[in-house]
């Protein structure tokens, strides 16, 4: 069984995060940068497969600036036993569809049984990758696992509905998303980490994939403008006079509440 976890690279949630005003990006200078929750919880259930089960290999998959190889490297020191790392400056402010793009292409080179991601990354949010990878390879997506089940043929899980839960299976090849009710992840030891050092660790570029950015009959989304979000302004205070009910119902109804 060949696992491969899809791992990314955030500006850390307990920091200050900021927009670049000039590109529309994070500015990764203005807070400590480390491998997104989510992504370890979405490799500790890779791992924890392995564990249990001899010849299963685990292999992690990041788009990242060319320095986030010690970001990588934690996943390895985690347990991971290979790493690929695609890095390409034509790749900075990549769009959903473009980054997919990019890591179906290398998931396809790689080979694989099953794809692992989080559903969400903490900085972009947009929950879609998964789905999008699944569609370039054309195979299944378990989406939105808060467990997950992986046998020889199958991943399966249940996800929370309105109402309720369901059990969902998907047949290999496959890609689940997890959500953060997944168990925590592992620390890495000191064992893992000097073993990190040496497991294998492939960088690949666009050229190496095959892939051209600028295309014109592939669309792209493009940022146009970027602005500082404005401060907080005070809210509206009313003093009851005995007509606090009225001037409620009134403020409701101009803003649109009710």
């Amino acid at each position: 069984m060949k696992l491969i976890v899809l791992v990314k690279e955030v500006p850390d949630t307990y920091g200050d995060r900021k927009l670049d005003l000039e590109t529309g990006l994070a500015d990764r200078a203005a807070s400590e940068s480390v491998l997104d929750e989510i992504s370890e919880r979405a490799l500790e259930a890779a791992l924890a497969y392995a564990d249990a089960n001899e010849g299963a290999e685990v292999t992690v998959l990041s788009l990242a600036p060319a320095g986030s190889v010690a970001t990588i490297r934690k996943a390895l020191a985690m347990g991971a036993g290979s790493a690929i790392h695609v890095a390409d400056e034509a790749l900075l402010g990549a769009d959903i569809t473009l980054t997919a793009e990019v890591l179906a292409a290398a998931i396809a080179r790689a080979g694989f049984d099953l794809v692992i991601a989080g559903n969400a990354s903490t900085d972009g949010t947009s929950g879609m990758v998964p789905a999008a990878i699944a569609e370039r390879l054309g195979i299944p997506h378990a989406s939105r696992l808060s467990n997950i089940e992986i046998s020889d043929a199958a991943v399966s899980g249940t996800r929370p509905v309105d109402g309720g839960t369901q059990k969902i299976t998907a047949q290999l090849p496959a890609i689940a998303s997890i959500t953060e009710a997944l168990p925590d992840p592992r620390f890495p030891n000191f064992k893992g980490i000097m073993a990190a050092k040496k497991k294998p660790l492939e960088t690949l570029t666009l050229a190496e994939l095959g892939i051209e950015v600028d295309r014109p009959d592939v669309a792209r989304t493009i940022m146009l403008t970027v602005a500082e979000k404005p401060p907080r302004a005070a809210g509206v205070k009313i003093v009851d006079e005995g007509d606090a009910g009225a001037k409620l119902a009134e403020f409701l109804v101009e803003n649109r509440l009710v």
